[in-house]
């Protein structure tokens, strides 16, 4: 098995990079706000996991090479325009800004390319493979920015499948690449911090623009609350666990793609969905949510928590019973919500979210062996590099 290389922290180009991500962040949000249908629900997933994939190309980048010279510094910065012109195209995806959109796209995919020819192997090197394999799906996404429509959201998902099955298909090669642990883990927590962020900035920016009434100012301080019951989900009960299975894992390409790429995935679209239902709680309070918006809101809780579940079995094979059993309560609570206020809803999801970090830090407390260290055999790998802290498992 390769030796992963030596480890180094995130550095200030990467840090960069992720200001015009956020930039895109805002413009889902905003999408998602004006039509949380399911059908806007799935043009923004469909953009989404399209940026989302550029992000996840530069992040595997720059964790192989060192950047921290002119011309890698010279196309992290370009790869940033590349975010930021994607994120100025997103509202006009789906109308005339279609092509512009998947220009921009494949051209940072190219740029990406481009720079992994210049590790050492060229264009045979298993870092370059899954960067010339994924340009496979460029036609099919040049195709539905010609065209309009329909024809364009079934092209364009065929060429997300394509992608996703591409990195099935190429593990062998994937499986010669051993990412830094430290640095690879490190760029996935700040992106759920990005994401977090954003859903902070879009509270703020709705609460802002109304009068702070005692309801309101209520609604602000439970949405704040919930987004840092999420934050506590992830931070202490999931990115060590997500470190460790990466450092120990013999099929680390099985993990980077399942835990890592998939996971992040959904973590970071329920956190969108879940800042769009806290915006509309904050904008009425009093008032019932309306079925769309309690299906972003409790719906994106459910598919966090559910997440969760899944890489805790991708990690563990174990079943989150507790992650689950949240997850299915959020999902049951959903017909109820345009049922009560919107701040009683948010209440009772919060109660739930907040709830099952609780339970598993008293259980945690009561049998400090559930928090020990995963051990040689547990995470299907070898033991790899330590690291400091517990991993609650179910």
């Amino acid at each position: 098995m390769p030796s992963s290389p030596p480890e180094k922290g995130v550095i200030w180009e990467e840090l960069f990079f992720d200001l015009a991500f956020v930039f895109a962040l805002i413009q889902f949000s905003h999408m998602l706000h004006d039509d949380h249908s399911w059908a806007g629900i799935g043009r923004v997933m469909l953009l989404f996991v399209t940026t989302f994939w550029a992000w996840v190309g530069t992040t595997i980048y720059t964790d192989q090479r060192d950047v921290g010279n002119a011309l890698d510094r010279a196309g992290v910065f370009a790869l940033g325009l590349g975010s930021l012109l994607l994120a100025l195209t997103v509202s006009g995806a789906f109308g005339d800004e279609g092509l512009l959109f998947v220009g921009v796209y494949l051209a940072m995919r190219v740029l990406l390319a481009a720079l992994a020819l210049r590790t050492p192997g060229g264009w045979r090197s298993p870092v370059f493979r899954p960067y010339g394999s994924g340009l496979v799906a460029g036609p099919l996404q040049l195709a539905g920015g010609l065209l309009h429509g329909t024809a364009r959201v079934v092209l364009w998902s065929i060429a997300i499948l394509v992608d996703l099955i591409g990195t099935r298909l190429t593990r062998r090669t994937l499986d010669k690449v051993r990412v830094r642990p430290l640095h690879y883990t490190h760029r996935y927590g700040l992106l759920i911090i990005l994401m977090l962020g954003e859903s902070v900035i879009q509270l703020g920016m709705v609460a802002v623009d109304e009068p702070l009434t005692l309801a309101r100012l209520a609604a602000i301080c439970l949405a704040y609350s919930l987004i840092c019951a999420l934050w506590w989900a992830y931070f202490i009960y999931g990115v060590r666990a997500f470190r460790q299975a990466v450092a120990r894992s013999a099929q680390q390409a099985d993990i980077r793609r399942t835990v890592m790429i998939y996971g992040h995935l959904l973590f970071s679209f329920a956190i969108i969905t879940v800042a769009v239902g806290l915006s509309e709680v904050v904008t009425e309070p009093l008032e019932r949510l309306r079925a769309a918006e309690g299906t972003v809101l409790f719906g994106g809780a459910a598919l966090f928590l559910g997440t969760f579940a899944y890489t805790h079995w991708r990690i563990y094979r174990q079943i989150a019973r507790r992650r689950i059993s949240a997850s299915a309560l959020c999902l049951a609570l959903l017909p109820l919500a345009p049922l009560v206020p919107a701040l009683a809803a948010l209440a009772t999801l919060f109660a739930v979210v907040a709830g099952v970090s609780v339970l598993e830090g008293i259980i945690q407390h009561r049998h400090p062996q559930i928090g020990e260290r995963a051990t040689e055999g547990e995470i299907r790998g070898d033991p790899g590099h330590a690291d400091e802290g517990p991993v609650v498992r179910e």
